[in-house]
């Protein structure tokens, strides 16, 4: 069996008396989209920081590409990338001088190509002289995610991809999405909120609470676990801390 391409293995956070993290195991593979679901707190956002080499874990270890990150970080990051809609892109520079930036940072042959190719792809090509801090919260998404795609991921990491976007876009990146797990076999981890998100998009949930894994699998094999009539029934159980209940 070919190995995975991304692989957690124990990983614990702590920021002093609270555990963010503790113990977590996951592992994705080229071509598969990994989503985390959890209510806030769960410790998804915290999972993405450590996996990016912004939070150092207490324990554990990640490797990627078969690599250690701690030792091969850089090596690594050029081949990542990542969206997030808790992360502004400078607001003083035009749509097209971010991406260039950032382009210049992954060493992106062609930058002009690749930008005009990502802002027709996401429907945003009538921005490029917009200054991004004027953009709305659905337009600065979708620069976001142009950003990410810039130096065709092998490993992307998508957390709330969809929020702000109306249901028409969001519709189209989900279908984005799948076209590239399609076309370019990447991993993906993907974090939403939205559930629709998570059962269209996602091949396989690890659905997150108060740090560990509550429960693995397909959204339908989830839903069949915890006898939800859908993934909301399920995450609202688990949000009024109904889990024991879930567990019988």
């Amino acid at each position: 069996m070919t190995p995975p391409l991304l692989q957690a293995r124990s990983l614990t956070k702590r920021f002093e008396d609270i555990v963010a993290v503790d113990g977590l195991d996951l592992n994705v593979q080229a071509g598969e989209v990994l989503g985390l679901l959890g209510v806030n707190g769960a410790g998804k956002t915290t999972v993405m920081n450590m996996i990016l080499g912004l939070t150092i874990p207490n324990e554990g270890s990640i490797e990627v590409f078969g690599k250690d990150l701690q030792n091969h970080r850089i090596e690594i990051l050029r081949r990542t990338n990542f969206c997030t809609t808790y992360a502004n892109l400078p607001s003083n520079l035009k749509v097209w001088q971010n991406l260039r930036v950032f382009a210049g940072l992954y060493g992106v042959k062609n930058p002009r190509e690749k930008i005009e190719e990502l802002l027709e792809m996401l429907g945003i090509d009538h921005l490029r002289n917009s200054v991004t801090g004027r953009l709305s919260a659905g337009e600065s998404t979708r620069v976001n995610l142009a950003k990410a795609l810039l130096n065709d991921p092998e490993l992307l990491l998508l957390d709330e991809p969809t929020a702000s976007l109306d249901p028409d876009i969001a519709d189209k990146v989900r279908k984005l999405v799948r076209r590239l797990q399609k076309e370019r076999s990447p991993a993906i981890l993907y974090t939403s909120h939205n559930m629709r998100d998570i059962e269209e998009v996602c091949d396989r949930v690890l659905f997150l609470h108060q740090g560990r894994i509550l429960a693995s699998g397909t959204a339908g094999e989830i839903k069949s676990q915890f006898e939800g009539k859908d993934l909301d029934d399920v995450f609202i159980k688990v949000a009024r801390n109904e889990v024991e209940a879930l567990r019988q």
